[in-house]
């Protein structure tokens, strides 16, 4: 079966999608009465509004172990950090992962690992820039535990932006997600950690590029760092 071009190009759009893209196509549309060239510019952005709501299929790898990342973006952190008490994950620093989502990322966040969810914690904060390490305490943020058949828990959390004003999560504690399943979405350019289990190292470097749901972000139970790996 070959690829659709059209389908390269076209996507479809995060429920929360179509509201905004309607609202920046109407005021396009006066924008064009008022001044073409305003309008030309209406339209530019109103297909960015499209762009940051799109919802693409993902192929998540199968193999057992793997933990994927949850977020598009570019890795801007890798350190020790003790996980938000909400999370029940304990005191101990575990291996912390940050996805700096910009506003040209795909905004749908998909989970790590196949698990049930036994928290989901919300918590207000403040906006300041999701590249700086205190965004993770002092930023607004959702976080998500998700215990694994075999017992193993994982930390995700959804943290508000500069520009992000609203974080929105789709599942409630109990939920079962599948590897790659969404669960929610930030809006506009945010930031998502992963914490890590002891004992299992990050398999991607700082700078790094991120595909939500597809790229390999570590594999439980495997301590060899990113920078230490020869496969």
């Amino acid at each position: 079966m070959g690829v659709s071009l059209l389908g390269t190009f076209v996507k479809p759009v995060h429920r929360e999608g179509p509201k905004f893209i309607a609202i920046f196509a109407a005021v396009t549309l006066v924008l064009f009465i008022l001044w073409e060239p305003l309008g030309v510019v209406g339209l530019a952005l109103t297909i960015w509004c499209y762009y940051f709501f799109r919802d693409p299929v993902r192929v998540t790898p199968m193999d057992e172990g793997l933990i994927v990342t949850p977020a598009d973006g570019v890795v801007s952190l890798i350190e020790p950090a003790v996980p938000p008490s909400e999370l029940g994950l304990g005191d101990a620093p575990l291996t912390r992962v940050s996805v700096f989502m910009s506003v040209f990322n795909c905004h749908v966040n998909r989970a790590p690992v196949a698990g049930t969810i036994t928290a989901v914690a919300y918590r207000p904060g403040k906006f300041l820039s999701a590249e700086l390490d205190k965004a993770s305490e002092e930023n607004e943020r959702n976080g998500l535990t998700i215990e694994m058949e075999d017992g193993t828990r994982i930390g995700v959390v959804q943290i508000a932006g500069l520009v992000a004003r609203r974080i929105l999560c789709e599942v409630d504690q109990g939920a079962r997600l599948e590897r790659g399943g969404r669960f929610g979405i930030i809006r506009f350019g945010s930031r998502l950690d992963v914490y890590l289990p002891e004992g299992t190292a990050p398999r991607v470097s700082l700078g790094q590029s991120m595909i939500s749901g597809e790229t390999v972000l570590a594999k439980l139970g495997d301590a060899t760092p990113a920078t230490s790996r020869t496969d």
